[in-house]
């Protein structure tokens, strides 16, 4: 069986923790947790192994994902998205997967919605548009987006009717940042926008995501792209869950409320709750990981997922969310006014579960 344990040195931990405050103030990742995420080569995790990247089999990504946000929601949530871009590379031409890749700090940000035009200009595209919620986007060297492709200003249709898109990944050095993250929590996310305005591309600039048109071998790109986002996500709510209930265990514990017979660490019901809270999340992340283990195995082994593989992932990841909304939000009126000071750890854990809790997946 492989080992799939997470390889989070305590040193790195020490760093992420350290400076966590400093960054939810800063509005941007400190440069030491930056370092952390370059020096360990984390942002390639994903990428092919053959432009450069470590290609990490997704179950031993998925257990990291949790365990930093377990120390740091920001910095588990700019991990696992762009590393996660990172996985696109598997999809480009391998030159240009080679040239993105090896760049030197390197880091793909991006988003999903398909809120620009691609223009049909002879042999490449014009690329125009507006998008939000690249997390990353301070140190990103490259950019990807969905956009809507057109020719001679018509929208072209598929097969369906429906308006063509397809994927584009851009040079930093094409798009304008635009400040556009003014969220409660995932402060530290840097998850601003971006524009492009007539920037142009060539062909191979543009890919799609589908296993039948991968251009590296290997597994993580057999791999369902809508499971992989959905368990590494499910994996960030889970890690923050779980450092929110470390710290909420303790605080609970401790008080006394008013005119109560017993402080709260004496009544059965709060300690019950309490072991719930724990066990019912460990339980979920557990099923996950069993689901996800198996089914990278058929995969590992020249499979692809079946539907079933992917309902079934879907779904425990959903109920990992929800026993991580359980426990957060079951634990959070027991912890008083400390739960509520924004200077407090607990505060800034709170606000980073419940923002990232807003991404559009868990609502589909």
């Amino acid at each position: 069986m492989p080992d799939h344990a997470p390889a989070l040195l305590s040193r790195d931990l020490d760093r992420l923790r350290r400076h966590a405050s400093a960054a939810d103030a800063a509005g941007w990742l400190h440069p030491a947790q930056q370092a952390v995420m370059h020096r360990r080569g984390w942002l390639r995790w994903l990428a092919p192994r053959a432009a450069g990247g470590t290609e990490t089999p997704l179950p031993r990504m998925v257990r990291m994902e949790e365990a930093v946000a377990a120390v740091d929601g920001s910095c588990g949530w700019v991990f696992t998205l762009c590393a996660g871009a990172g996985w696109f590379a598997g999809f480009l031409p391998p030159a240009l997967a080679r040239e993105v890749v090896q760049t030197r700090r390197f880091c793909i940000a991006g988003s999903g919605a398909p809120t620009g035009f691609a223009d049909r200009d002879s042999g490449g595209w014009r690329l125009a548009g507006e998008w939000s919620y690249a997390s990353g986007a301070p140190m990103a060297t490259h950019f990807t987006l969905n956009a809507v492709l057109r020719h001679n200003g018509a929208v072209l249709a598929d097969a369906d009717g429906a308006p063509r898109i397809s994927a584009f990944i851009v040079p930093a050095a094409e798009v304008t940042r635009t400040p556009g993250w003014f969220a409660i929590g995932m402060r530290a996310s840097g998850s601003h926008g971006y524009t492009l305005d007539g920037a142009r591309v060539s062909d191979d600039h543009a890919f799609a995501i589908d296993p039948s048109a991968a251009t590296t071998q290997g597994p993580l790109y057999r791999f369902d792209f809508l499971s992989l986002a959905w368990v590494t996500l499910a994996a960030n709510l889970a890690g923050m869950a779980r450092h929110f209930v470390a710290l909420a265990d303790p605080l609970v514990r401790q008080r006394r409320p008013l005119r109560a017979a017993l402080p709260l660490a004496d009544d059965p019901a709060v300690r019950r709750m309490l072991a719930q809270a724990t066990e019912r999340l460990a339980g979920a992340w557990h099923t996950l990981l069993a689901t996800l283990d198996e089914a990278w195995a058929g995969v590992e082994a020249g499979g692809v997922l079946s539907a079933g593989q992917q309902q079934a992932l879907r779904q425990q990841a959903r109920t990992l969310v929800q026993a991580a909304h359980g426990a957060v939000d079951g634990l959070y009126p027991w912890c008083g006014m400390h739960a509520a000071d924004t200077r407090s750890e607990l505060n800034r854990v709170w606000r980073d579960f419940h923002t990232a809790s807003q991404h559009a997946l868990f609502v589909s």
